[in-house]
């Protein structure tokens, strides 16, 4: 298929979905996923942990070493000797990751590659590093309707405590990084940000679909809007709704949302809601919730700092090697 050429992004770019946490990017994710020639895989969360160990100028030998001892690389279906085959004898950062995703692209005989995982949002510097000359899909959606989302979501229990519990704790994660995206795009790479907005894509999928290709330098693939075919439900238990075509819905908050909760959301990120457009009910919230919300920030920007500086130590140290074994060493 020929590759039509978009101002500001090549043909061949990365392409990295931005959003945050329950704003649907595994949706889009997954629309995209069913182009044929773009592959995005599962969430990867090791691009930090392989820049902390081995920074812009890699041992390659260590860093192979690190990619047979990481288990999301071993779900891709990717080996060791498969990221080495397309591995230079001395790599910069940004060749060694494209050597991963290469083999993961090119096992499915696709050309282009790309990456959704939302907790990148709090790394977007990095992205840059990792994949410069990518293109960004930012994908946005109402706080509110994220955030019950979010908290009805059934997850095992995490220990990274970084992560936001109640509606507080996630409206002032949602601010920050919906913020530092736009901010993000704005400054380093405009011509490679793209904003897309969640109800857009579910009210009119092939319309937002056709937009995102054009950005992207793509042909329009209908194949797209197939992507729930072959899907099973009770294997996405957080993400049931993979297995149907997009249902455009009322926006839940008015309805489900407790009142205080919307106040308590607004307090922190209604400025934020109405520079994007959306409605707001408490324009003017209590003095008492307002303070709160400040707190709320400052709490969440603390708990992130504290929680980078354990894990960047951790993922440094020789321990994380023992802990990360390779199959078949005991």
């Amino acid at each position: 298929m020929a590759l039509k050429q978009s101002a500001g992004t090549s043909g061949d770019a990365p392409v990295i979905v931005l959003g945050v946490s329950r704003s649907g990017t595994t949706l889009l994710k997954a629309m995209l996923d069913a182009h044929p020639e773009l592959a995005i895989p599962s969430e990867s969360y090791f691009v930090p942990q392989l820049w902390q160990r081995h920074g812009q100028t890699p041992d390659r030998e260590a860093f192979l070493d690190d990619v047979g001892r990481i288990t999301r690389i071993r779900e891709w279906g990717i080996s060791r000797e498969d990221v080495a085959r397309r591995l230079a004898e001395r790599p910069s950062f940004p060749e060694a990751v494209r050597a991963i995703y290469a083999a993961y692209a090119d096992a499915r005989g696709k050309g282009r590659f790309g990456d959704k995982t939302p907790a990148y949002m709090q790394r977007l510097p990095l992205l840059e590093r990792a994949f410069p000359g990518a293109a960004y899909l930012h994908l946005v959606r109402d706080g509110r309707d994220a955030a019950l989302s979010f908290l009805e979501m059934r997850r095992r229990p995490s220990l990274n405590w970084a992560r936001p519990r109640g509606v507080a704790a996630f409206a002032a994660q949602w601010q920050r990084e919906v913020q530092a995206a736009r901010r993000f795009g704005s400054e380093i790479a405009p011509a490679r940000y793209r904003e897309l907005r969640y109800e857009d894509l579910v009210a009119e999928p092939e319309g937002a679909l056709r937009d995102a290709c054009a950005f992207l330098g793509l042909d329009y693939a209908p194949a797209m809007l197939e992507y729930h075919c072959g899907v099973d439900p009770d294997r996405m238990v957080d993400h049931r709704g993979l297995a149907r075509p997009p249902l455009p819905g009322a926006r839940r908050w008015r309805e489900e949302m407790a009142p205080r909760d919307v106040e308590r959301f607004e307090a922190i990120a209604g400025e934020l809601l109405i520079e994007l457009g959306y409605e707001i009910r408490f324009p003017s919230p209590r003095i008492a919730t307002r303070l709160l919300g400040r707190l709320d920030r400052s709490m969440l920007a603390m708990r992130i700092a504290s929680f980078d500086v354990a894990v960047a130590a951790a993922r440094r140290s020789p321990l994380w090697a023992m802990r990360h074994r390779e199959p078949g060493i005991s």
